[in-house]
C-alpha cells in the first residue's frame, strides 16, 4: 500500500475521496490549510483508497500519513 503523507503541518479542511474510490495519480485526496493557504494533497499513485486516517478539522504534523492507497 502507498501512504499519502501531509506535505507540511496544518489543518485538514476537506476530504475529497471516500474509502473504496478508484483514483488516479495526482487526484486531490485531501485539502489542508497551512499558513492561511489551502494546500491540495494529491495521490502519489493511482489505485483504490483503502483507508483515511484523518478527519476534517484535525491538526496534522508534516509527513503524518493522511490516507492509504492500494491496488
Amino acid at each position: 500500500m502507498t501512504p499519502v503523507p501531509a506535505p507540511m503541518a496544518g489543518k485538514v479542511l476537506n476530504i475529497a475521496v471516500n474509502v473504496g474510490d478508484n483514483i488516479q495519480e495526482d487526484d486531490t485526496v485531501i485539502v489542508m490549510e497551512a499558513m492561511k493557504m489551502e494546500i491540495p494533497v494529491v495521490a502519489p499513485t493511482g489505485g483504490v483508497v483503502k483507508e483515511i486516517k484523518v478527519t476534517p478539522g484535525q491538526m496534522v504534523d508534516a509527513d503524518q500519513i493522511l490516507a492509504m492507497i492500494g491496488q
